[in-house]
């Protein structure tokens, strides 16, 4: 009996629990001795949950406990379905979810950060490679490609190689790109890309994302462990701040002029929260109210700021949150479920926990949450598995 009983649902937001070989295969020969293997040169933990994940192939008894209930089940990489694609689709078919977004969990670090462009470039092409032939097998799962945005040439190039493997949304940092507003006019080959392609843009968690400054970490007391109880995920004080990236992001495009110069663009604001965003939307016409009458920016506008994020974005809550307060406040447009899995923070009943949230919300607008927000987001792509 599948997970999800009596709704279709698109889960916007899955992980790939990347091995350490992961990108081997995939990168340019020119850039193999540079694009350096995953999780360090020494075998660590994380090596051990994968030879203990990998030992589980091909023993019956292992495999059926590991995919008894796999939402509630073992989560990171030990996870059924973490990193193998054959697992993953028997996965799909136990939630019963009609498509899946996967993201990386650290398979983009070398595109993210360094000073070589050039290599920065090559470790993006080589995990949109790894992750479009992770899904290359079922149309459910939608890879999700990174592309760096300093360089246009280089980046528009690296998206179409991705969509052309088969990625289906490309995720970009929620920050400036290189030294450019992403609203700036240079950028907007990128913007008529994704918009004539119908492909949308995704700001996820990770690259870009805000985190609280070191100045505060100086209070006097050792540092507290993280949410899984080690030392490089997010903490209570940086969780405060997950949404002013994406703000300071969306705001630049609407400013900026994109969503004006691109009325078909699209995307999504994945695992940041949502519980911000109907003050966000206010505060945004609350700004253009104020500022309107001396910047011509703002009086060039086609629309109310909040219109252009109504009509473009969509937006992931985290499991607990409270969808319906948000949807009773903001419309049921905006909001789309996800699982987050195999990452512990999608919890062991995502759907219960939202559902227990959305008890006077009318099944019409529980039906934009879990299917047609995602759809709409999405385009033809999402309904391979309806």
């Amino acid at each position: 009996m599948a997970y999800m009983q009596g709704r279709v649902a698109h889960d916007a937001d899955s992980h790939v629990m990347e091995t350490r070989e992961w990108l081997d295969r995939f990168v340019d020969k020119e850039y193999a001795d540079k694009v350096r293997q995953l999780y360090g040169p020494e075998p660590g933990r994380i090596d051990k949950l994968l030879e203990s994940a990998k030992a589980r192939k091909g023993d019956a008894e292992a495999e059926a406990k590991a995919r008894e209930n796999a939402i509630a089940g073992e989560k990171g990489w030990r996870a059924y379905g973490a990193f193998d694609p054959a697992e993953r689709t028997k996965v799909l078919d136990d939630l019963g979810f009609a498509s899946q977004l996967v993201f990386p969990t650290g398979g983009i670090g070398q595109a993210t950060r360094g000073k070589d462009i050039n290599v920065r470039y090559a470790a993006s092409r080589a995990y949109n490679r790894a992750i479009a032939d992770f899904g290359s097998k079922d149309k459910r799962l939608i890879g999700v490609a990174y592309v760096p945005l300093d360089d246009v040439t280089l980046a528009l190039e690296g998206i179409k190689e991705a969509l052309a493997d088969g990625c289906g949304a490309v995720m970009i940092a929620a920050e400036a790109a290189g030294e450019r507003s992403p609203g700036h006019p240079e950028l907007d080959p990128i913007w008529n890309e994704l918009s004539e392609r119908n492909i949308p843009f995704m700001l996820h968690i990770g690259p870009g994302t805000k985190t609280q400054p070191m100045p505060y970490r100086n209070n006097g007391r050792p540092r507290a462990p993280d949410l899984h109880g080690g030392g490089e995920n997010l903490r209570f004080a940086d969780y405060m701040m997950l949404w002013y990236a994406p703000q300071v992001f969306l705001t630049a495009l609407i400013y900026d002029g994109v969503f004006m110069r691109f009325p078909n663009l699209r995307g999504g604001v994945i695992e940041s929260g949502a519980g911000w965003v109907p003050d966000f939307l206010r505060q945004l016409d609350f700004a253009h109210k104020n500022f309107n009458r001396t910047d011509p920016y703002l009086q060039a506008l086609d629309m109310m700021p909040s219109q252009y994020i109504r009509r473009a974005v969509k937006f992931t809550p985290f499991q607990g949150e409270d969808v319906g307060h948000m949807i009773r406040d903001a419309g049921a447009d905006l909001f789309l479920f996800s699982s987050d899995y195999p990452h512990p923070e999608g919890t062991k009943d995502p759907f219960g926990k939202f559902e227990r949230t959305l008890t006077d919300i009318t099944e019409a607008d529980k039906d934009k949450f879990y299917r047609t927000n995602f759809e709409q987001m999405m385009g033809a792509r999402a309904l391979v598995g309806v």
